[in-house]
C-alpha cells in the first residue's frame, strides 16, 4: 500500500446498544442515528482524501465500531492489540484480516499483557500510552519492544477516572496538546493547551491544517479556527453514549 492514506473503519453492528460504559450512566443508543453519524463519518474522512476502508463486519461484538483499539499502526507495522476487556477481544480477527489485506507486518499483544488502541497516542517518534483500566504495564512493555526497532519512544502515561488516553488528551499538527487536566498529568506532555469541553481534547489531524472533532465541542472548534486550523466537525452523539470519540472510530494509516 505505498503512497496509500488509508481511513480504516467498521460499521456499527446490530448489537452497538448493548456497548459498554465503564465511567458514565447508560442511556439509550439510536442505532439508525448511529449508522447515519457512522457514515457522515466515513464521508468526512473521504472528503479530506483519506481512502476508507472497511474492516470485516463483527456483529456479535457491540463495540467493534470503535476500531481503534483493536489495532495500532506505526509506519508499516500493525500491532494487534489485546483488549483490556475480554469481551472486546473477538474483535482483533476482523482487525487483522484488514491491515494484512493492506499488506502491513503484523505483531501481537499477547497476554498476560493488555492493551486498547484507545491509550496509545502517537506525535513524531514518542508514543504515549495510558496506563489504566484497559492497559496494563506488560502490554505497555510489549508494545515498547515492538516499537523500539522504528525509534519509537514509548512514554507510560497514568490515568484518572477515564476510559482511554486519547478520551483525555491529543495533539494537533503543530505539536500542541489539547488536554483536560482533571484527568491526566499534563506536566507529561509538552505544551499543553487545557480544554473546558469534554469532546475538545478529542482530536483527529487530517492533514494540512484540518482537524476532526465533535460536535459537542463548539467552542473548541472556535478557538481551533482561531489558532489558524479548520475545524472539520462531525457529530457523533450516539457514539458518546459509549464513550466513544472521534479518535476511536477510525485507523489513520499513512504509508
Amino acid at each position: 500500500m505505498s503512497n496509500r492514506t488509508v481511513a480504516l473503519v467498521r460499521e456499527p453492528g446490530p448489537r452497538l446498544p448493548e456497548g459498554i460504559v465503564t465511567h458514565i450512566g447508560r442511556s439509550e443508543v439510536d442505532l439508525s442515528l448511529a449508522r447515519a453519524q457512522h457514515m457522515a463519518y466515513a464521508d468526512a474522512l473521504a472528503s479530506a482524501g483519506w481512502e476508507v476502508y472497511p474492516a470485516p463486519s463483527a456483529d456479535d461484538c457491540p463495540d467493534a465500531v470503535f476500531v481503534e483499539d483493536a489495532v495500532v499502526v506505526c509506519e508499516d507495522l500493525a500491532v494487534l492489540t489485546h483488549p483490556g476487556a475480554p469481551e472486546r477481544r473477538p474483535e482483533i480477527a476482523g482487525a487483522e484480516t484488514a491491515v494484512r489485506e493492506l499488506g502491513l507486518r503484523v505483531a501481537h499483544i499477547t497476554g498476560p499483557g493488555t492493551l486498547d488502541g484507545g491509550d496509545v497516542l502517537q506525535v513524531g517518534s514518542t508514543v504515549y500510552v495510558g496506563r489504566g483500566g484497559r492497559t496494563n504495564g506488560e502490554g505497555i512493555r510489549q508494545l515498547r519492544e515492538l516499537l523500539a526497532p522504528l525509534g519509537r519512544t514509548v512514554i507510560a502515561v497514568p490515568l484518572g477516572e477515564v476510559l482511554h488516553l486519547k478520551s483525555a488528551v491529543t495533539a494537533l499538527p503543530d505539536g500542541t496538546f489539547l488536554a483536560l487536566p482533571h484527568l491526566v498529568p499534563v506536566e507529561l506532555f509538552p505544551a499543553v493547551r487545557p480544554v473546558q469541553e469534554e469532546g475538545g481534547c478529542h482530536v483527529v489531524p487530517l492533514g494540512g491544517d484540518r482537524v476532526l472533532l465533535a460536535a459537542s465541542a463548539p467552542r473548541t472548534a472556535e478557538l481551533l479556527a482561531d489558532l489558524g486550523f479548520t475545524p472539520v466537525v462531525v457529530d457523533i452523539g450516539e457514539f458518546e453514549k459509549l464513550e466513544g470519540c472521534v479518535t476511536c472510530l477510525s485507523v489513520l494509516i499513512r504509508r
